[in-house]
């Protein structure tokens, strides 16, 4: 079966990362295209060495390439502001778009919640690193049982943030807070970034803590199995992706009723709180780079699922 072709546009480390995992990993997708704008990057240096085409002329560069109308999917590893720019180039030539920016211009997908629900989208867009790892589990309680508030904390090591990442750090909050929402089923959400400077670096940490109607024994125990059920998707796709001890449980009153519009506030709640780890494959960045894997993994499998879909449809 023929490979389809991809170009990733953005030569830093997560696009080098999720190249390294298109030519070692996809049985279905080949590299097309390395794309950036600093011709002395690493990123591009490398493409170069393995035989993937390259130009350091951004999007207008790809544009111009020889093989362009051969490349089917375009994945964005810029900045949200930068994609919005890519996309409007590139939207007259029908490519299909996975953004692993904020930008949010197209629907959020999360691979393990939502990602059928969205093979006809021109461009998809892939959260954050935070909402990959964190909305699955909010979207598996959602599903037991009415979730009023999500919060998530995202901890990443500073070493695994570079330029980008830390470009859009506002974007991260606001995207994933929204993502807890629209994909997680959240009434509300919130979400916080940690950079952590800790030597020797830290692998990501995620904590999730949902505010939920006060569940008796029966309804944590149908909790606890919907986490541990979507953990284990998580992790077919990013292998790295496990709790890290039994789903928490804390009935509270009160005291949480700040956190709840006071139309919304019951009695008492449950709290339900999930502790995550993230551990990279270290393809291309250390291992303890999760919050990089687990974008590039996830933007692996979304793409390979719209390329399978698009044939499917075809035939």
């Amino acid at each position: 079966m023929s490979k389809t072709k991809v170009a990733i546009i953005g030569s830093g480390n997560i696009g080098t990362d999720l190249m390294f995992k298109v030519m070692r990993l996809s049985e279905t997708l080949e590299m097309g295209a390395m794309v950036g704008i600093d011709p002395a990057s690493d990123g591009l240096a490398r493409a170069a060495r393995v035989g993937v085409p390259t130009t350091h002329e951004g999007v207008d560069g790809l544009i111009a390439m020889p093989g362009f109308d051969e490349i089917d999917v375009v994945f964005d590893a810029t900045s949200a502001g930068a994609h919005m720019h890519n996309a409007e180039k590139l939207a007259p030539f029908g490519k299909q778009l996975v953004d692993l920016t904020p930008a949010a211009i197209g629907p959020y997908v999360v691979p393990a919640v939502n990602l059928d629900e969205h093979l006809g989208s021109a461009n998809v867009n892939m959260v954050t690193c935070g909402g990959q790892a964190t909305i699955p589990i909010v979207a598996a309680i959602s599903a037991v049982t009415p979730v009023k508030y999500a919060e998530i904390v995202a901890s990443i090591s500073s070493r695994s943030a570079g330029p980008g990442t830390r470009a859009n750090i506002d974007e991260f909050t606001e995207t994933t807070s929204r993502g807890l929402e629209v994909v997680g089923g959240a009434a509300r959400g919130k979400a916080i970034i940690v950079l952590n400077p800790a030597e020797p670096p830290m692998i990501m940490r995620d904590t999730v803590q949902v505010i939920v109607a006060r569940l008796d024994d029966a309804g944590r125990g149908e909790v606890a199995a919907a986490v541990e059920a979507q953990v284990a998707s998580v992790a077919e796709y990013v292998p790295g992706y496990r709790i890290k001890q039994r789903v928490q449980f804390l009935d509270e009153g009160s005291v949480l009723d700040a956190l709840v519009p006071e139309s919304e506030r019951a009695p008492e709640y449950t709290r339900v709180s999930v502790f995550l780890e993230v551990e990279g494959a270290a393809m291309y960045l250390p291992s303890y780079a999760g919050n990089l894997d687990i974008m590039t993994s996830a933007a692996l499998r979304t793409a390979e699922r719209l390329v399978a879909a698009r044939k499917e449809q075809a035939a």
